[in-house]
């Protein structure tokens, strides 16, 4: 028997989680996002496979959202709902012979000894959705990564097989960006050095773009094109790496004094979470949307980690100090980054 990874990726969850709880919206464009009114400001957690064909992306603006999709189900988001369900599904991943890690409420990756990848990714399907009712599409490799780019090509509710053999093949004419770990901003920056699809990036000389691109990152976006990761999946138990706090005003912050008291408030409501999971903050981070729709964000490590909410709240400001004031804020979020162990 060999070693297989498999990435289980739970189809439209929020979505899903809502539309069984309402079972009338089942084939409706839903949109889950802020309080659920796309009136009001906020952006789409989520959007059901219905909505995405109108165009409906997570992170759009609400608004945007009812413009594309005016027939849309607005609901707000309810966390505790979908932690409920996630957790339902997490433990019937791990009554199957695996290894189960967990990246986040709708995804795992899971290790297992098998002669049949695809045999085993089937009955998992099957007793998620029977236990659940909740359909997941599972990506088969010999590495995580391979394992998680497989899973989009099993959407919705099937299974693809990506290892070594198949890696150019499937993925060889693919842009950069189709790559777990490459975003549009690091796509351009690669294509800026002629390096367009995935196999252009995995013929590049590691050395030319750790000289270009940081020591560090530049052999590893080498790796990526060659898909070259993880092997082993690791059992152990998921945990937040931080915790935040985010708010989206419905009228613009235009006195940078208002900015600064919120960004105080938000640090202290940050630091209540931190005291009651007893973890100490390592790094401190601020995002700052400003009208209409431009986002940065800024962090600073902390001398020390710490739980005292005087000193993530001074933190977090001098953060926000990193800013230039002068426009319209929409939106203010601070996050606290734990250590890494």
């Amino acid at each position: 028997m060999g070693y297989w990874v498999l990435h289980v990726d739970l189809d439209q969850f929020i979505a899903a989680v809502e539309m069984l709880r309402r079972p009338e919206l089942a084939g409706r464009p839903v949109v889950v996002g802020g309080t659920g009114d796309p009136t009001l400001r906020g952006v789409v957690a989520t959007a059901s496979y219905a909505a995405r064909e109108f165009g409906v992306r997570s992170g759009m603006p609400l608004r945007t959202a009812l413009k594309r999709c005016p027939d849309a189900v607005f609901l707000a988001v309810d966390k505790p709902a979908y932690e409920e369900a996630s957790a339902e599904v997490m433990a019937v991943l791990r009554e199957f012979p695996l290894v189960v890690e967990v990246m986040g409420w709708d995804e795992a990756f899971a290790g297992a000894e098998t002669d049949d990848p695809e045999g085993l990714a089937t009955a998992i399907q099957a007793a998620v959705l029977e236990r659940t009712q909740l359909a997941c599409s599972i990506g088969i490799g010999d590495n995580m990564l391979r394992a998680k780019i497989a899973t989009e090509f099993g959407k919705p509710a099937g299974r693809f097989r990506l290892t070594k053999a198949n890696w150019d093949e499937v993925m060889g004419d693919r842009p950069t960006q189709a790559l777990w770990g490459i975003g549009a901003k690091t796509a351009r920056k690669l294509a800026d050095r002629g390096l367009h699809t995935v196999r252009e990036l995995a013929a590049a000389d590691p050395a030319a773009l750790a000289a270009d691109l940081g020591p560090t990152m530049g052999p590893y976006y080498v790796q990526l094109g060659r898909g070259l990761g993880r092997r082993i999946v690791e059992g152990t138990p998921w945990v937040p790496r931080s915790h935040g706090k985010e708010v989206t005003y419905q009228q613009n912050l235009t006195d940078w004094a208002d900015v600064r008291r919120e960004v105080a408030d938000l640090a202290r409501a940050v630091a209540v979470e931190l005291q009651e999971e007893g973890r100490p903050a390592a790094r401190v981070g601020v995002k700052v949307r400003f009208a209409p729709f431009a986002t940065h964000t800024r962090s600073a490590t902390l001398p020390s980690p710490t739980l005292d909410p005087a000193l993530l709240e001074t933190a977090a400001l001098e953060v926000l100090d990193l800013f230039r004031p002068g426009r319209a804020v929409r939106l203010l979020g601070v996050r606290a980054e734990f250590e890494r162990t």
